[in-house]
């Protein structure tokens, strides 16, 4: 559903919708819960030669591990990102730079979660940001070259610092092969990330526990720690 900004006043938005609202097929979709909405703005810029170049490695690469053609799979993706996000039917030709920059994460995001071989020549067109990061993070992929990786603490432990009782809350992360991983060591790390043009990451305290670096547990204990209370 589309339509445009009326009024902005904190947090509620006045929304003209280009279409009437059908409140009986909205309560069914939400189960008679309020429902939760997700707002695009439309930056009124079209795709770019670059997001456009970028979307089709990956698409190509799907359609590679899949066995369908790439203009199979187009419409394959497109229409499982339209069902996922409530957009509209959409044209690589013209959509918006908003709209090419939701696709192509969302198909990151499905590749990595379904381990997708990307291609080195894909690996190198993907732009490298947080999102991508936290996804090599969460699937042991280097952010470098896409081989297997381990989680290097960009924040060191320090000497004489159990790993396994740390809290990583607020230290710097970044997913590193073994090559990579010995690379940044032997050049130190603002050179590493200068050259590759990569910024490590901090992480949310939910992703943490995914990762398996802290348990809630943990974070209780250190939250006492610094309380001064007993554990």
């Amino acid at each position: 559903m589309t339509g445009r900004i009326k009024q902005i006043r904190a947090h509620e938005l006045l929304i003209d919708t280009d279409d009437d609202l059908d409140l009986l097929k909205i309560a069914k979709l939400s189960n008679g819960q309020p429902p939760s909405v997700q707002v695009a703005i439309d930056d009124g810029r079209h795709i770019s030669a670059d997001q456009r170049k970028k979307a089709w490695a990956l698409i190509n690469d799907f359609a590679d591990y899949t066995g369908y053609l790439p203009v199979e799979m187009e419409q394959l993706m497109k229409v499982e990102y339209m069902v996922r996000t409530g957009s509209d039917w959409f044209s690589m030709a013209d959509c918006s730079m908003s709209t090419a920059a939701g696709f192509i994460t969302a198909m990151l995001d499905w590749g990595f979660a379904n381990d997708i071989p990307w291609t080195l020549k894909t690996w190198d067109m993907i732009p490298t940001d947080y999102h991508l990061t936290v996804q090599c993070l969460r699937h042991r992929k280097c952010i470098i070259c896409g081989k297997h990786a381990d989680i290097d603490h960009v924040t060191t432990v320090g000497m004489g610092n159990n790993r396994h009782h740390i809290d990583n809350r607020g230290r710097y992360f970044l997913p590193l092969c073994r090559v990579h991983h010995t690379m940044r060591h032997q050049i130190g790390i603002e050179s590493f990330i200068k050259l590759y043009h990569i910024k490590p990451v901090k992480l949310d305290d939910e992703t943490i526990k995914q990762l398996g670096l802290n348990t809630q547990a943990q974070f209780d204990q250190f939250d006492s720690e610094k309380r001064g209370e007993n554990v």
